[in-house]
């Protein structure tokens, strides 16, 4: 693909005012707007939601723009800046991802453009594509760099790694390093055995594998009970099925497709437990079924807001492939299992594999300073990226799931990721790394705390 930068507008570097004031200096850049800072931030910082405005087409600047939100966590602009995504919507609440914790530095976090609402009206769906979002990113950088002035590192976990790596590949002057959490590589679509073999093997206990198998099995099997439970749920919560799936059958086998997926991406092997056998109650499968795979996500309600992830999974990043071999003759409905069955009808096209190769075939021969953290029992690491050798490093966090983080890792490897993070940094000593207390941190793990729940398929 290239660096298909040309045509895109530099953006000017804003004279830094002359007020000392941060508030001031931010509200100096041209295209800022600060719409609020927080009157009670977290200590030792200053809080502020902003929008930034964008072309949406950035090879079209005069033409239509939207604006873009993001946050900030101003700590000092002699501190390192960390640049994080989810790869979805802005976080609500002001948090500190573990690289900014580790480098005692400012953050800020971007929403993903065509997440409402930095989403274009009207929007023309062809402009949601891996460079743009990169080149937005690459925008606010430039924009920033005159009042934060020192290192940069860019920073998500899993669709917000893989929108770091992305922003790397085409802007690679814009950081200094890259922390990518759990972030997929599906490079070749087509070719999705990595995945098969994955679930053949996850975890220290075959019966678990076997029952979650058995799970699967028995809830297809016993179709038509599973499906007045989930008639009488969707009644009860107001779920509808008509803009998506259209059928609320459809949306149930794909719950029931998500089941094994989504228990290896959240759950622990200690929690092979919970999960029951052949032989247990509809009741009890419906349940663990909701718990684990969520019947809700499935709903119109639940499903449309993600749109813009399962149209970029549709149209580049890809999907993990499943054959599902072990419920052959059970399932009614072919190839369900792709992110074009999530979209509406009118977002739904073809996949083009040529970004993603591009994107590895690059991280393999000219990346430097990244870090790559994976899970060893997250389905989402089955394809990795494979770094160059050139100041770059891939660890695998042991028995750990999407969650993944730096310090899940065995003591030298976390040792040797702090360091290589502080050295991109520009941090020479540590500092401090607890979490405070006063800071809003949701209760999974780290930088995966604003990834919605449910999308477990296609990157």
């Amino acid at each position: 693909m290239g660096l298909i930068a040309t045509g895109v507008s530099p953006v000017t570097a804003a004279p830094v005012a002359r007020s000392a004031d941060i508030a001031d200096q931010l509200r100096a850049i041209p295209g800022l707007t600060v719409v609020s800072e927080s009157a009670t931030p977290p200590a030792g910082y200053r809080f502020f939601k902003l929008t930034y405005n964008q072309p949406v087409d950035h090879r079209e600047p005069a033409g239509q723009r939207f604006e873009q939100r993001f946050q900030l966590l101003h700590k000092a602009t002699d501190r390192p800046m960390i640049l994080h995504t989810t790869g979805y919507n802005m976080p609500a609440n002001a948090f500190r991802s573990e690289p900014t914790r580790l480098v005692d530095g400012n953050q800020i976090s971007v929403e993903q453009r065509y997440f409402s609402p930095s989403r274009p009206d009207p929007a023309d769906w062809d402009d949601l594509n891996i460079w743009q979002a990169a080149t937005d990113h690459h925008r606010i950088v430039e924009a920033l760099s005159p009042v934060y002035a020192q290192k940069w590192i860019s920073t998500g976990a899993s669709k917000g790694g893989m929108t770091s790596v992305y922003h790397r590949r085409f802007y690679p002057g814009d950081v200094d390093g890259v922390v990518a959490y759990v972030a997929p590589n599906d490079k070749m679509n087509r070719l999705d055995g990595a995945y098969d073999k994955f679930f053949d093997t996850v975890g220290t206990d075959a019966d678990c594998r076997a029952r979650l198998d058995g799970v699967q099995r028995e809830a297809l099997t016993r179709r038509s009970e599973m499906l007045e439970k989930y008639k009488a749920h969707a009644a009860a919560d107001g779920m509808t099925f008509d803009q998506v799936f259209g059928d609320i059958d459809k949306a149930f086998e794909m719950v029931v497709l998500d089941t094994a997926w989504a228990f290896w991406q959240y759950s622990k092997q200690a929690d092979c437990a919970t999960v029951p056998a052949a032989t247990a109650s509809t009741d009890e499968l419906y349940t663990f079924i909701d718990n684990v795979s969520g019947f809700s996500f499935y709903s119109d309600q639940g499903i449309l807001p993600y749109a813009a992830y399962f149209r970029q999974a549709a149209t580049q990043l890809g999907w993990p492939s499943l054959t599902f071999d072990h419920l052959n003759g059970l399932t009614k409905y072919p190839g369900l299992y792709q992110a074009n069955s999530s979209l509406p009808p009118a977002l739904r096209e073809r996949h083009d594999p040529r970004p993603m190769l591009d994107i590895d075939a690059w991280v393999r021969t000219r990346s430097s300073e990244m870090l790559f953290v994976y899970g060893q029992n997250d389905p989402w690491g089955a394809e990795p990226f494979v770094p160059s050798g050139r100041d770059s490093f891939t660890y695998t966090a042991p028995g750990a799931n999407h969650g993944a983080n730096i310090a899940a890792l065995v003591p030298a490897e976390r040792d040797a990721a702090t360091a290589a993070l502080r050295r991109w940094a520009g941090v020479a000593s540590p500092t401090v790394q607890s979490q405070s207390a006063d800071l809003t941190v949701p209760e999974v793990t780290d930088l995966d705390r604003a990834e919605p729940r449910n999308i477990r398929r296609p990157f």
